[in-house]
């Protein structure tokens, strides 16, 4: 039974968490609750442990959204798991490409944005001088404010950053040839001699990433910060400072609340728009 007929939205969240613990995959689920309840829509959902149980999804779903996780994009090049989501990334790709489909759409965050700026070489994929961690102004850039996905973010808008590693020196060539865009750019930091990480990429008309975390949910996040074990943990690793700042940015309304609300209901939307004119 098709989308027209059934009217359910079949979602795959491609958990690249490696069994880490974290706050993304309880955020997506939120999120797209959140969403089908507003919308009035049928929604079921399934996830995929992509990188210890090597599992993939299939063709059968509307939408995928691939999460972040730990470790290096640079060094799983070769691995079981990696062969195999980058021959489903194909499977959809091959997919897209035929006229007589009906378009799936994937989101790629963090992690899976890495691995796909790496598989796409539109740029460099490599270790930051030191860790981003804590919330932080993202620019969008001319095509970042006619992106439909971005359509009422503010300039700038605020996100959740955690990474090592960052995605620089563009490729304009390749994503000329690919037909694909940059929509924002890290904060500006003057005062260190560093090129601004790219952000948020438009890889094709269904393939959207970010390198920061939209599902970040700012109440949990928020509670989650002060907890003794998470506020000793982040105090150690980043200071106390960071940790007061967090908390208080957290806390404000037009920043990453914004985000969160506005982001993957935004793709989610899209997306169904696009299953609906088909």
């Amino acid at each position: 039974m098709n989308w027209a007929e059934s009217k359910k939205i079949k979602i795959a969240i491609l958990d690249l968490y490696e069994g880490h613990a974290n706050q993304g995959m309880r955020c997506i689920r939120e999120i797209i609750n959140t969403w089908a309840e507003h919308n009035q829509l049928e929604v079921n959902f399934d996830e995929f442990d992509v990188r210890l149980k090597e599992e993939i999804p299939d063709t059968s779903y509307h939408i995928y959204i691939s999460t972040g996780g730990p470790g290096s994009p640079l060094e799983t090049i070769g691995t079981n798991w990696e062969q195999k989501y980058f021959k489903w990334l194909q499977s959809i790709e091959e997919w897209n490409n035929n006229a007589t489909n009906i378009p799936k759409h994937v989101f790629f965050i963090c992690h899976s944005f890495q691995l796909i700026c790496r598989h796409y070489k539109i740029g460099n994929v490599c270790k930051r001088k030191s860790t981003s961690f804590g919330v932080f102004p993202v620019h969008k850039l001319e095509e970042g404010n006619e992106e439909m996905v971005f359509e009422n973010l503010k300039e700038p808008f605020y996100v959740v950053d955690s990474r090592d590693y960052q995605v620089i020196e563009p490729n304009y060539s390749i994503l000329r040839e690919m037909g694909a865009k940059i929509l924002a750019i890290e904060k500006n930091r003057p005062h260190v001699p560093f090129e601004r990480a790219i952000m948020a990429v438009r890889f094709n008309d269904y393939f959207i990433g970010t390198q920061f975390h939209p599902e970040a949910d700012a109440i949990g996040m928020k509670l989650h910060l002060l907890t003794e074990e998470k506020k000793a943990t982040v105090i150690l690793n980043h200071g106390e400072e960071k940790w007061r700042s967090m908390v208080e940015q957290l806390g404000d309304p037009e920043k990453i609340l914004w985000t969160y609300n506005h982001i993957l209901p935004n793709f989610l939307n899209h997306a169904v728009g696009v299953l609906t004119e088909a």
